[in-house]
């Protein structure tokens, strides 16, 4: 097969960071550990972390991997870690406190910052914006040779990835804002010399957050670095996921690596004695098959569906002999 995952690699001498997406249950996870199983055996030190909320990377390797980074038994440089929010969503509520405190104090607000807390961190983006620091802590922190990332469904993974842009313009219009009424404080003030000089740790803390921000871009932008990759199922609904978000990543600048398909049954062990259902999967796969090599450039390879559940490193490792045949 052409533009195999082998090849993308050779082909991207310097990637670091793959991301995996595509519909609830076409075995994102799975492949992502495919392939950072596989790249650990390259000798890299590889880390292999969830950002889905719903969690399962414990469950596939049957091991406890939630909120730490741990080393796989049975291999030198695999670590997988399910992300954990929960301390960064408090950690957040201080930070808000703090920044909602100074903004008031600036504006000359008799207003406890505690009325605002509940309400900011009960917004339904507010865990995916924790998700989104911790990842790029992970990144920042710069511990291993390569990260796989097994997002959440496509949609989430569009807004969690989507977060560096989004986050670039909010602080452009706060800093815009923050700027226009310094300016106004001092047109009104009769202590002009003393607003000058006053420190504003809001705005110190906006341009710091706007560099971290940019860079964290540069990374996710970076098609020698970064790559994203949907997995698909020879379904309708798993290919039109594809079809619709595809698009939506190129916009946002996210190099595509290409799309794998999982599940593909076998077609050399099904003959006219097979029993009618799975004669008829096979021909509703042919058919799918042909629409995803039509759609989509760089078809990266098919997984075959096992007669098992893909569960523990050694089910892993035969996902990953499939994605990898020539290695």
């Amino acid at each position: 097969m052409k533009n195999t995952m082998a090849e993308f690699f050779d082909e991207h001498p310097q990637m670091r960071y793959v991301y995996f997406g595509g519909k609830g249950g076409v075995g994102k996870t799975v492949v992502a550990a495919a392939v950072a199983l596989w790249m650990a055996g390259q000798g890299k030190k590889t880390l292999l972390a969830s950002t889905n909320p719903v969690h399962s990377l414990s469950n596939l390797f049957e091991k406890d991997v939630f909120g730490k980074a741990v080393l796989m038994p049975g291999t030198e440089n695999l670590y997988v870690q399910e992300i954990d929010t929960k301390d960064t969503i408090e950690k957040s509520k201080v930070e808000i406190r703090e920044k909602i405190g100074w903004f008031l104090k600036f504006a000359d607000i008799p207003t406890k910052a505690d009325d605002f807390i509940e309400s900011a961190t009960m917004n339904p983006a507010f865990e995916e914006s924790a998700m989104f620091e911790n990842m790029t802590n992970i990144i920042f922190e710069n511990a291993y040779e390569f990260y796989v990332f097994d997002t959440a469904p496509t949609a989430n993974a569009r807004r969690l990835l989507g977060m560096s842009k989004v986050y670039t313009l909010w602080v452009d219009k706060m800093m815009k804002s923050r700027e226009d009424a310094k300016t106004m404080r001092l047109s009104l003030s009769f202590r002009k010399k003393k607003v000058e000089q006053e420190e504003d740790p809001l705005l110190d803390y906006l341009t710091s957050f706007r560099d971290r921000i940019d860079h964290m871009r540069e990374i996710l932008v970076d098609k020698e670095k970064s790559a994203f990759f949907f997995v698909t199922l020879l379904e309708s609904l798993p290919i039109a996921v594809i079809r619709r978000f595809i698009g939506w990543f190129q916009d946002f600048g996210i190099p595509i690596g290409g799309v794998i398909i999982n599940q593909a049954i076998d077609r050399a062990q099904v003959d006219e004695n097979s029993a009618e259902f799975v004669k008829n999967r096979v021909k509703m796969q042919e058919r799918y098959r042909e629409e995803v090599y039509k759609t989509f450039e760089n078809v990266r390879g098919e997984i075959p569906l096992f007669e098992k559940e893909v569960k523990g490193l050694e089910m892993v490792a035969k996902l990953r002999d499939a994605l990898f045949p020539e290695a």
